[in-house]
């Protein structure tokens, strides 16, 4: 069975205040003409499917084109929820689409029981498991800890339970919406840090033939059978060295795995130049960049005048600006950003109390302000399904 395996459409979602409406039109044809040109036999979509919990109608207007477009090929397509979608309302009509042949997993619930296609050498079971919030479905799963490791780990119970119930030489494909340890992530991610961990390992996923993993933007192998397919466009400038594609997996009868990448369109190339204003107008080495959207980072020890009229002449897409003087990380000057630069929400919550009161909190104090933390996140995601 040939599958394509995509994830992270982000369907709406602008670059730096850029319209990527026209280029993810342009990504879902591709999709079609992929899915038509080698002969694939099922499509598989790993969250984040919209950017946001509730998109505006332009994107909703693409995802019921990109619907109809796989379902005029005859190809099965399963898809779940990621933690940018709103399970609930992506899945509205999953019973009705599923007849011509999208299958929509959005329920938790529903982790272990799988969407059966058939192909030549037998039966091959697809478990979509959506993202999973642990303060949300931990009751759900009968976990005691609200943790990624311990409901992935709980909803792949179900499915291995699944798949021993069914035929031998049954194959197996498990669709997530996670961060699996060894992925390399990149600024346009939504942190979905719980009690001070984001990452599960690899083996979470045992047993299986083939997991088709989203959440992460680069396309990655973490083992032959466990592999991110990452978002077909770039949605942040830390994107601008990822070679954006699908997979393109050929599962044998034997449930072995091979895949191939598949480029997806490139809009406009990505370019992170640095250096002083003068030196940037004047290298020639940077002619290469002068078509691409450009994020510039100015190291003049005085701000120029006019730094962004003077690059746009030469780099008309700078979409961009970062000043950073080349400073000594102690000196008083250095910007309040920049000292917070690749610091998460706790870790600034700890430097706070220490600056108040000359230390930092300790190990209880710590677990107080984490659970506060993930409070707020597991209240913030209730509210955005609610609205």
């Amino acid at each position: 069975m040939r599958l394509l395996h995509t994830s992270d459409w982000h369907l709406g979602r602008a670059f730096h205040r850029v319209n990527l409406l026209g280029a993810q039109a342009e990504f879902i044809g591709h999709l079609v003409t992929t899915v038509r040109e080698r002969e694939v036999d099922a499509v598989v979509v790993s969250g984040d499917v919209y950017d946001r919990a509730v998109p505006p109608l332009a994107a909703v207007e693409l995802f019921d084109t990109a619907l109809h477009r796989l379902a005029d090929l005859g190809v099965p397509t399963v898809m779940i929820s990621g933690n940018h979608d709103s399970a609930r309302r992506l899945g509205v009509g999953a019973g009705l689409i599923g007849r011509a042949g999208i299958h929509l997993r959005t329920e938790p619930a529903a982790a272990g029981t799988p969407v059966i296609l058939q192909d030549a050498h037998g039966e091959v079971a697809f478990y979509g498991l959506p993202y999973l919030e642990p303060a949300l479905v931990k009751d759900e799963f009968g976990v005691d800890k609200a943790g990624h490791e311990a409901v992935l780990g709980a909803a792949m119970d179900r499915v291995r339970a699944d798949l021993a119930t069914r035929a031998r030489g049954t194959r197996s494909v498990v669709l997530a919406h996670a961060f699996v340890t060894g992925g390399q992530a990149s600024d346009s991610e939504r942190d979905i840090t719980v009690g001070g961990v984001a990452a599960v390992p690899a083996g979470v996923f045992d047993g299986v033939d083939y997991v088709a993993l989203g959440h992460l933007h680069g396309c990655q192998t973490l083992t032959e059978r466990v592999r991110y397919s990452g978002s077909p466009l770039a949605y942040s400038f830390s994107e601008a060295d990822h070679r954006k594609s699908m997979w393109l997996v050929d599962l044998a009868a034997d449930g072995s795995v091979t895949a191939e990448r598949v480029d997806c369109p490139v809009p406009r190339p990505l370019a992170r130049i640095r250096g002083t204003l003068d030196d940037l107008l004047a290298d020639p080495a940077l002619t290469r960049h002068e078509d691409a959207w450009v994020e510039v980072t100015l190291t003049d020890p005085v701000r120029p005048a006019d730094p962004m009229a003077r690059l746009t002449e030469r780099f008309p897409h700078t979409l961009s600006l970062v000043f950073a003087p080349e400073r000594a990380p102690d000196d008083p000057a250095v910007s309040y950003a920049r000292r917070l630069a690749g610091r998460s929400d706790h870790q600034i919550a700890q430097d706070f109390v220490a600056h108040v009161r000359g230390a930092g909190p300790d190990e209880r104090e710590a677990a107080v302000l984490r659970e506060a933390f993930d409070a707020v996140r597991a209240d913030a995601a209730v509210r955005e399904v609610a609205r």
